[in-house]
């Protein structure tokens, strides 16, 4: 009989339990996020069961194309395992670990299958095994409110992944002893990128190449591909890519985000990330996302959101606007500084990273308070 995909969701306990029987019985899991809309995870459900999984899958995740509608990524077994090697001298001889991401997540999914192995340091999820854990993977946000917290005194090594490491967040936890490790990859490609402290590389077993300003990479992580909408991985023989614009310079990778989230105003082209990179390092600017906002026969005003290092009615400073004006200009170039400034806590997806979409959607709606004068 075939391998089926079976989606479930629930507590971490529960999760962990039903994906080892579902691994048992030679079936492929798709976990579910707890968080997601009833009729998100209908439409997750109704999508795993009327597909056929291609050949060789083993793993599921499920991720929504700029419609909403649903798409579920499929991987081999293989495409992980060829990773663990490299993963594991990362991580030293951790015993344990800490994964602050939803088992959702596929960053989470991924150390679960590295664990099930036998070649991984086994995940911790209660607060007590937390303080004795040795290691951490985990997005920025979950490396900083696990600071925040206290909560992982015994870390030695972090492997982050998933955004922008901001370079106090590394310095930070370099002061609690931790050595950190970034990367960059995607849920269709896995690991592309590693920096061990010397900028992005290509990972081991891993080759890069730059075409036109997009890259591209070839290697035997990559995923099987996708049930339901389209998504962003295109493949060129051996060589696949999912549109992330990049620079090289003797061999260390410059990441400048997607192409299809350039922003068009007026005559320029602005990229996102490169803006949000420079209010990064705006005093008391904690994150930030950069997005077109709607503007006629121009194209796109240039928007920002912000979230600050103090949160709503705790001390310091406040930014007001023209602060973050002036901060702005000295950072970065006229067409890239926003017009519309945005303030708040960032909505994140389930690994941590913000939720653009959501964002702009809450933008639009008039959730959202402008940044003071």
């Amino acid at each position: 009989m075939s391998p089926r995909i079976v989606p479930f969701r629930g507590d971490t306990d529960a999760v962990l339990r039903r994906l080892e029987e579902v691994l048992e019985a030679g079936d492929i899991p798709l976990i579910g996020d707890t968080r997601w809309p009833a009729a998100q995870w209908d439409a997750v459900r109704a999508l795993a069961e009327e597909s056929t999984p291609a050949a060789g899958a083993t793993w599921a995740a499920a991720t929504s194309g700029t419609s909403g509608t649903p798409r579920i990524l499929l991987r081999s077994e293989e495409s992980w395992a060829a990773s663990y090697p490299t993963v594991s001298e990362l991580l030293g001889d951790a015993a344990t670990i800490v994964l602050p991401a939803p088992p959702a997540s596929s960053l989470t999914l991924f150390s679960l299958a590295h664990a099930r192995s036998g070649l991984g340091p086994r995940p911790v999820f209660d607060a007590e095994s937390i303080r004795e854990a040795e290691a951490f993977h985990g997005t920025p946000q979950g490396l900083r409110q696990a600071l925040d917290a206290d909560a992982i005194p015994s870390v030695r090594t972090a492997l982050i992944g998933g955004s922008h490491l901001d370079p106090r967040l590394r310095a930070r936890a370099e002061e609690r002893g931790i050595r950190v490790f970034t990367y960059y990859g995607a849920a269709e490609l896995s690991f592309v990128a590693l920096d061990r402290g010397d900028g992005l590389r290509a990972f081991p077993g891993v080759e890069l190449e730059v075409r036109a300003g997009v890259l591209w990479v070839r290697s035997t992580f990559t995923a099987l591909g996708y049930l339901g909408a389209d998504g962003p991985l295109r493949r060129d023989g051996d060589w696949v890519t999912v549109g992330d614009l990049a620079e090289r310079d003797h061999d260390v990778l410059r990441l400048r985000g997607r192409a299809d989230g350039a922003i068009q105003t007026a005559s320029a082209t602005v990229i996102p990330e490169e803006v949000e990179a420079g209010l990064r390092r705006i005093p008391g600017v904690r994150d930030a996302v950069v997005f077109g906002y709607p503007a006629g026969s121009i194209g796109s005003l240039v928007a920002a959101m912000i979230e600050t290092e103090s949160a709503p009615g705790e001390p310091g400073e406040a930014l007001t606007l023209d602060l973050l004006r002036e901060a702005a200009s000295d950072r970065l170039a006229p067409t890239q500084r926003p017009r519309l400034w945005f303030a708040g806590s960032l909505p994140r997806t389930a690994a941590g990273k913000p939720a653009r979409a959501e964002i702009v959607r809450r933008v639009l709606a008039g959730e959202v308070d402008r940044v003071p004068h």
